[in-house]
């Protein structure tokens, strides 16, 4: 059987509580799943109950990544009519920078396929050791030092997008793993993490009219084999490691442009199937194996289901936020609703949970602090930054990291 203890997220190694406690290394924290240890911030304005904001110096969508006092971020700039991909680090305890590194100028024909809400930098980095991954999709891939952002190895592996990329890296075993469902010819790449070398690339051959997603990976230790989950138009499946196989797969129909992160659970995946008619799907992971549609799908739910903001699994429940602010608690057994709770305005950002405290923030910038039980939610304090925000926050310490459209916000609230 699989539990939440036995799984790989993201790493290739079992993540203690202890280095989850220090660090917010990869998209959607130490466990991939948005879930952080300790307390947040309860009350806050944009103008108190923050430690510092700094304005940024390049744009894009990644989110905050953290390994002791270093935050990295990546984002693009123009410069004498060129476009340049960079990453840079800021120190968490004084918003200082401490580096700032350009690494791709792709051409006009790479940057044109970009979708209004997506931007060049919209592939969180992931930090491991002293190495942290920069990922760019079709413009680029790279490995830094972080402790100065000095280039260890760039690769770029060309594909035609759609709509730009959004998918981030993961890590398993000495690979870095990233989706790449583009436009055409869809496949999964793999990356050998010391000098950038293509260790396979696999393609996806699910028929589909839509071919394009954006989902990030979730790697997990299944009866013993490690599995790269990983959601794309039509289906997910479950892909080895060390050589790119597909070992089993779940299929969906014409769902595409799958954006959200699966979650798991108590031995079960939970996927999102993205646009068109979006729907939830639960999963039995013990003994898949080849097509396991028909014998691991367990159910699935298509009211209120999100097409961008990623879910999150707690107390036996699968908590939801769909794109226009329905927050929904599913039964993770049934796949049915226990309760709905409307948070105001439109989200792409991934919530953020804590214990019995989860925070959301809107497309426009307002953030809200909401309670959560098994039984019900309420919303306990919201404020406006007054910003556009599409990035997902980090929690750690006590402080809420987040980017907007102009500035990175440390806030520890009142």
């Amino acid at each position: 059987m699989i539990s939440l203890g036995k799984c790989i997220l993201l790493a290739g190694s079992i993540t203690s509580v202890a280095i989850a406690a220090e660090s917010w290394p990869e998209f959607r924290g130490p466990t991939g799943q948005g879930i952080a240890q300790g307390p947040g911030p309860q009350k806050w304005t944009k103008d108190s109950g923050v430690a510092w904001k700094v304005k940024l110096p390049a744009h894009g969508w990644s989110s905050p990544v953290i390994s002791g006092n270093t935050l990295v971020l990546t984002g693009s700039r123009v410069e004498n009519g060129k476009t340049i991909l960079s990453a840079f680090a800021t120190d968490t305890a004084t918003g200082k920078p401490l580096w700032h590194t350009d690494l791709f100028t792709p051409s006009q024909q790479e940057t044109a396929a970009m979708h209004g809400k997506n931007s060049l930098a919209s592939s969180t980095p992931i930090i491991e050791a002293t190495t942290v991954y920069i990922h760019f999709g079709h413009m680029g891939t790279a490995a830094l030092n972080l402790k100065d952002g000095s280039p260890i190895w760039k690769k770029q592996v060309s594909y035609k997008p759609m709509h730009g990329n959004g998918g981030s890296p993961v890590i398993v075993g000495d690979k870095l793993v990233v989706n790449a469902d583009a436009e055409i010819d869809p496949t999964i790449l793999a990356f050998n993490k010391k000098d950038g070398s293509i260790a396979w690339r696999t393609p996806r051959n699910q028929p589909v009219k839509s071919t394009f997603s954006f989902c990030t990976p979730l790697v997990v230790e299944n009866n013993g084999r490690t599995e790269s989950l990983s959601p794309g138009s039509g289906l997910v499946g479950a892909y080895h490691p060390d050589d790119g196989r597909l070992l089993w797969k779940v299929t969906y129909g014409e769902g595409y442009s799958v954006v959200p992160r699966p979650v798991i659970a108590d031995g079960h995946l939970f996927v999102a199937t993205g646009y068109n008619l979006p729907k939830l799907i639960a999963i039995r992971l013990d003994g898949a194996d080849g097509d396991a549609t028909k014998s691991h799908l367990v159910w699935e739910n298509n009211r209120r289901m999100p097409k961008t903001p990623s879910m999150l699994a707690t107390n036996g429940q699968i908590i939801v936020l769909d794109d226009t602010g329905t927050l929904t608690a599913l039964d993770a057994k049934s796949g049915k609703p226990v309760w709905n709770h409307k948070l105001p305005g439109n989200f792409s950002a991934s919530p953020v949970l804590t214990g019995s405290t989860l925070y959301a923030v809107t497309e426009d910038g307002v953030c809200y602090v909401v309670k959560i039980s098994k039984d019900s939610a309420e919303t306990l304090h919201e404020t406006d930054l007054a910003e556009r925000s599409l990035a997902s926050p980090a929690l750690l310490d006590g402080a809420l990291y987040l980017r907007t459209e102009e500035n990175l916000w440390k806030i520890t609230g009142n």
